[in-house]
């Protein structure tokens, strides 16, 4: 079966850096994109990053770049969202997701498999 694990959440001050993890198994992992979205308190969830199969290419949200990157390494299963200077406003859930497809001009707006989550608090 197909697993996506989050981990790296937590309380952190406003201004710091955190980097969350998500460990793929069960699937093919370079066979699929690899992406972040994330759910604030009474809120839609929202895309954050993707990035394509191999690592080449990747597409963020408008409302977070320039402050967070995503990478992933293929020989560990791994994909990864470092977030810099961090704000109250990014605290949610956030969820790793992986889909068959690549998209680098549009926000992505699902996915084939999803994480259960880990959560992130911003203190001001």
């Amino acid at each position: 079966q197909e697993q996506l694990v989050e981990s790296g959440g937590g309380l952190v001050q406003a201004g710091g850096s955190l980097t969350l993890s998500c460990a793929v198994s069960g699937l093919t992992f370079s066979s699929y994109a690899m992406g972040w979205f994330r759910q604030g308190l009474g809120k839609e969830r929202e895309f954050v990053a993707g990035i394509s199969f191999s690592g080449g290419s990747t597409k963020y949200a408008d409302s977070v770049k320039g402050r967070l990157t995503i990478s992933r390494d293929n020989a560990k299963n791994t994909v990864y969202l470092q977030v810099n200077d961090l704000k109250p406003e990014d605290t949610a859930v956030y969820y790793c997701a992986a889909r068959t497809w690549y998209s680098g001009s549009t926000n992505w707006n699902g996915a084939d498999f999803w994480g259960k989550g880990t959560l992130v608090t911003v203190s001001s």
